[in-house]
């Protein structure tokens, strides 16, 4: 059985992170993920369609970072054992990417 690392701090899990998105494809995946979630749960919203905006945007930023997860990084995401650090470091990590950090 492994253990579970409990991270006091965002600052803290952000390199674990990073270190989980080594492969660019993945990283891109990502990147391309959510934004395009954005994007589409922006103009649903627009278009008031309300109840399909939320799934549409989760399947849609996740499916697509799952793939590079499974397919290309060949790990498990973040996202099963850290949810909302997970999430706050794909934005971290899509600021990143746009600003080349």
């Amino acid at each position: 059985s492994s253990s579970v690392v409990v991270y006091k701090s965002f600052d803290e899990f952000y390199p674990f992170y990073i270190s989980q998105h080594s492969n660019a494809i993945c990283r891109s995946l990502h990147v391309i993920g959510t934004l395009s979630s954005t994007a589409i749960g922006g103009y649903l919203l627009y278009k008031r369609r309300f109840k399909s905006a939320l799934p549409v945007m989760l399947l849609v930023g996740y499916g697509l970072a799952w793939i590079g997860h499974f397919v290309f990084e060949r790990n498990r995401p973040a996202t099963f054992t850290y949810p909302l650090w997970s999430f706050m470091g794909d934005w971290k990590m899509l600021f990143e990417v746009l600003t080349f950090k």
